[in-house]
Parts: structure tokens; C-alpha cells; sequence
């Protein structure tokens, strides 16, 4: 139980681990906890839009997907152009204390080699959530986004994840609790 213990402490490091990348954006902050719980969900919504994918194996996936930076930080694309990371040593080391480290291990791999349809998604959750982010901070100013989206949308493998993205990008991320209810927003009331 202490070594479970121990793995949920890990886990709630990445609440406290800062995403890097938005440093060279300019704007915004976020913590790889707060990044992984809204992919987990873009997974679900991927994984439901797809049809064929199994949904369970989407999430856990998304949701696995960055525990290593618990240990090693969030490396950015700058980071890894000059630091080699040895993700894998992390995986291990933390699957050897887990009663599950098996599966853990084989659930990192799996995403690592971007094989299965669901590692598939995966990796488009985990990019469409950077699209999501840029455009929140494209919308609020940030001149610098229209230059990173285009390559956070190359990145993506599915056709579905392709079509969210274009429309995500083609959406006022400040008008989804604003539009069509002029009458609340006038009176405050129905």
C-alpha cells in the first residue's frame, strides 16, 4: 500500500509541474495536471467521435500519458533539441513499485509508439489540447499563436481530429457561455 501511496503523491506532483512551453508563447500557464485532465477528455470526445476505438483505453492513455514529468519535468521543443531525456528510466523505475507497473509500462509504450488507433487519438488529444490553448490565448491577444498552430495541427494523425482542430480554431472560445441568451445577460433573469 505505501508504494500506492507513493505512486498517487507522484501523480499529484503534476499539479505543481508547470507546462514549459508557454514561456516562449509569451502567455499563459498551466500545470501537465491541469494539460492531461482536459486531453483525457478531448480523448473521450475523440474516442466517441471515431467509433471504432476503444473509449477505456483512449483515456487511460491520455491520462497516463505525462506521469513520467513528474520525474523529469515538462521538456518543450526547445528543451528537446538540446537535452535527451531518458523517459523510458522513468517509466521503469515507477512500474517496478507498482502493482501494475506491467501495465503502466505497456500503456506508455503503447503511446510512445503511436501504433494502435487509440494511441492514435491519444496523441491528437494531446495536440488538439494545445490547439484549444492557443486559440484561448489567441483570442485574448496573443499575436503569436497564429504562428504556433500550424505545426500543433500537422502534428495530428486522424482525419476527425483534423476536422476539430479547423473548427476549434474557427471558434471564439469566449462565446460558449455568451451566445443566444441576450435576456439573462439584459434582466439577469428568464
Amino acid at each position: 500500500m505505501k508504494n500506492l501511496a507513493n505512486f498517487l503523491f507522484e501523480v499529484g506532483m503534476l499539479k505543481r509541474t508547470p507546462r514549459t512551453g508557454f514561456q516562449f508563447l509569451g502567455s499563459g500557464a498551466e500545470s501537465v495536471a491541469e494539460h492531461s485532465f482536459r486531453t483525457a477528455i478531448i480523448g473521450y470526445t475523440l474516442a466517441q467521435m471515431d467509433g471504432s476505438a476503444d473509449v477505456g483505453r483512449v483515456l487511460q492513455l491520455c491520462l497516463f500519458h505525462d506521469i513520467p514529468e513528474a520525474r523529469m519535468g515538462d521538456l518543450n521543443y526547445v528543451n528537446k533539441k538540446y537535452l535527451q531525456a531518458d523517459e523510458q528510466r522513468a517509466v521503469d523505475d515507477l512500474a517496478r513499485q507498482l502493482p501494475f507497473g506491467e501495465d503502466y509500462r505497456e500503456t506508455l509504450n503503447e503511446f510512445a509508439a503511436e501504433q494502435s488507433r487509440e494511441a492514435q487519438l491519444s496523441h491528437d488529444a494531446d495536440q488538439l489540447e494545445m490547439i484549444l490553448a492557443l486559440k484561448e490565448y489567441k483570442d485574448l491577444g496573443n499575436r503569436y499563436a497564429d504562428q504556433w498552430y500550424p505545426f500543433a495541427f500537422e502534428r495530428l494523425q486522424t482525419d476527425v481530429a483534423k476536422q476539430l482542430a479547423t473548427t476549434i480554431w474557427e471558434t471564439d472560445s469566449t462565446r460558449w457561455w455568451f451566445d443566444g441568451d441576450a435576456e439573462w445577460w439584459i434582466k439577469g433573469k428568464r
